[in-house]
């Protein structure tokens, strides 16, 4: 992941597009490319879309994992460790149902 993220802050910079990729404004972007992924779900079956639209989904999602790498660069966020952590709060405030008998 951090070749990747180098990759794309590289990408950033030699375009000189640093200076708008604060974490609001990345924060932001992600939103609005989340938006632009759901476009192509929206008023079809999931089953229509990705027939219709996959690459377009496929970019979309791209597009959204580049934004949250730069977020993760700029607050110093391990998103590995992160989800690990996350996982073990969702697994206390989602306990699996007891079996009852």
């Amino acid at each position: 992941m951090k070749e990747l993220t180098e990759k794309i802050l590289k990408f950033r910079d030699d375009r000189g597009w640093g200076g708008n990729h604060d974490a609001r404004s990345l924060a932001i972007s992600i939103s609005l490319e989340a938006s632009e992924l759901l476009e192509h779900f929206q008023w079809i079956s999931a089953e229509e879309a990705i027939e219709k639209d996959k690459q377009a989904i496929i970019d979309e999602a791209a597009d959204v994992f580049i934004y949250l790498l730069q977020l993760a660069n700029t607050l110093n966020i391990d998103l590995i460790e992160a989800a690990k952590q996350k996982m073990v709060k969702n697994a206390l405030k989602y306990p699996l149902p007891s079996i009852i008998k």
